[in-house]
């Protein structure tokens, strides 16, 4: 295992803490998740259900006999767990490398705690290194690739991937992330979009952080 994955799993293992039992929680995706699922599922601990966000969390689930409902058939999660593709300091995140940022987002929203895990190579002071995926109509693929390029990004298509409805993803370089929140309401604000990878409006509560001297609790709200 490399000293990337240890510290994912460190931060997966030290969320598990933050489970409560016999409530219904969110699990989103991706490599660090998926040592969420394998701790929780070893851990005894038991949810009433997990909603999940893709198809490769919803297998791993199943194999810890980790039940599986649908965000339609809840009113609330008590936490959702999940990873991120960059964080900043104030918990604003990129996220979307998995193509499955649209149902992260609602499950997020439904969630009294949104918890997030990393190692400390996700944790940046301003967003933007990482491409910014954004999943849009594929009939209104190229005006919105037009929009963004006036803005000042490199729209580039992520070929041969489909969204879990059918959407395309443009993988956005170059905008000016420094003020996430207004960047997230105007590329949400172009006809097409269906949404994109800026967690801004609903940042973080929690981030599990794991660095190489050990795992950091970091809450810039409280």
């Amino acid at each position: 295992m490399s000293k990337q994955d240890e510290l994912k799993q460190q931060a997966a293992a030290k969320a598990v803490e933050f489970v409560p039992e016999n409530e219904y929680i969110g699990i989103g995706s991706g490599t660090t998740v998926n040592f969420f699922i394998e701790a929780l599922g070893k851990s005894g601990k038991k949810v009433k259900g997990a909603v999940s966000t893709s198809q490769k969390t919803s297998e791993l689930m199943a194999q810890y006999g980790i039940a599986e409902i649908s965000a339609n058939d809840v009113t609330r999660l008590a936490v959702y767990i999940d990873g991120a593709d960059e964080i900043n300091h104030t918990l604003q995140m990129i996220k979307g490398g998995g193509g499955a940022h649209v149902p992260e987002k609602i499950i997020a929203q439904l969630a009294d705690q949104f918890i997030c895990i990393a190692d400390e190579s996700k944790y940046v002071t301003r967003l933007g290194k990482f491409p910014l995926p954004i999943e849009v109509l594929p009939m209104a693929r190229s005006m919105v690739a037009r929009q963004l390029v006036a803005m000042g990004g490199q729209p580039e298509l992520r070929i041969g991937y489909h969204t879990l409805h059918g959407n395309d993803i443009l993988d956005v370089r170059g905008l000016d992330l420094s003020q996430p929140l207004s960047v997230e309401r105007q590329l949400n604000a172009i006809t097409g979009i269906v949404d994109n990878g800026l967690f801004a409006e609903k940042s973080a509560d929690l981030l599990i952080l794991a660095r190489s001297n050990g795992v950091e609790l970091i809450n810039p709200h409280v």
